[in-house]
């Protein structure tokens, strides 16, 4: 084990992700802002993966790829996410945690965690030798990814354009890709992701399968823990009483893209079991009002 974290660089990318994170957690625990917290996430990707094939210098084409792959979704999403944070002031994610150490603390060590993890497949490629000439896996890696990039670019910009407009005041987004899931950024990230673990396979050998741990984790995250279910709440709270938005939810897909003559014919078990509509997604729907 300890060649291995010596040869692929687990320990300094350990070390460079909790230095950088907790930065950010100083500054956002000083004066009480939002604005760093998720460019402090995506960064700290492109930091990882540039750091870790630049040190091995292999240079091999599958792990420039990989690292482009990463410098393009981080540099996407965290100027995005900067500029959005800038526009809009504060992240009501955060109205609890401002003067909450503790919670500061869970957070910034959370997303410590996400990072070093989801970077696993890229950190293992670039620190190999490359994995030798390139597989079928890596096409379907990285078509994946680009899919996956678009989805979540396309999710992100409709919404922010959607959210600026005066007349959608207080309405939930329900245009361009969002008429076919109620969650298509979190959709596109977790399958760009899935991608680059695809596109990393070829040099895995052995343990380092466990690297999709990965994508799974955020995966798992996603699903579970910090996006759809808060998500989910905080707009079944805003128009849970409402029977276009009941009928909205119904009818479209919590995550997979799907039309919604398709979605919405499907039966109850078939949306829990192969799509994910989880019953705790509609927890705080009115009673009689549950998908």
């Amino acid at each position: 084990m300890g060649t291995v974290l010596d040869s692929h660089f687990l320990a300094l990318t350990a070390i460079v992700t909790v230095a950088y994170q907790f930065i950010f957690f100083v500054i956002t625990a000083l004066f009480k802002i939002d604005q760093v917290t998720d460019f402090a996430g995506s960064t700290n990707f492109i930091i990882l993966a540039l750091l870790t094939l630049i040190l091995k210098s292999t240079w091999h084409f599958r792990q420039i790829v990989l690292t482009l792959l990463v410098v393009v979704w981080g540099l996407r999403l965290g100027i995005f996410l900067l500029m959005r944070i800038l526009q809009w002031g504060e992240d009501r994610r955060f109205d609890e945690m401002r003067g909450n150490l503790v919670k500061l603390i869970v957070f910034w060590t959370l997303q410590a965690v996400w990072v070093w993890t989801v970077s696993l497949p890229v950190t293992i490629v670039n620190g190999s030798d490359g994995g030798g000439s390139l597989k079928p896996a890596d096409v379907i890696g990285w078509t994946m990814w680009v899919f996956g990039f678009l989805i979540e670019a396309a999710a992100d910009q409709q919404k922010l354009t959607f959210k600026n407009s005066p007349e959608n005041r207080g309405k939930w987004c329900d245009v361009g890709v969002w008429k076919y899931s109620r969650h298509p950024n979190y959709f596109g990230e977790i399958l760009l992701w899935w991608g680059i673990f695809v596109a990393a396979s070829p040099v895995l050998e052995g343990a380092e399968y466990l690297v999709i741990f990965g994508p799974l984790f955020l995966t798992l995250l996603l699903l579970f823990v910090s996006g759809i279910p808060l998500l989910e709440a905080s707009s079944d709270k805003k128009h849970g009483s409402l029977g276009a938005y009941r009928f909205y939810k119904k009818t479209t897909s919590p995550l997979v893209p799907l039309p919604r003559g398709v979605y919405g014919n499907l039966p109850g078990w078939c949306k829990a079991v192969f799509l994910l509509e989880l019953p705790f997604y509609s927890r705080n729907l009115p009673e009689e009002a549950a998908v």
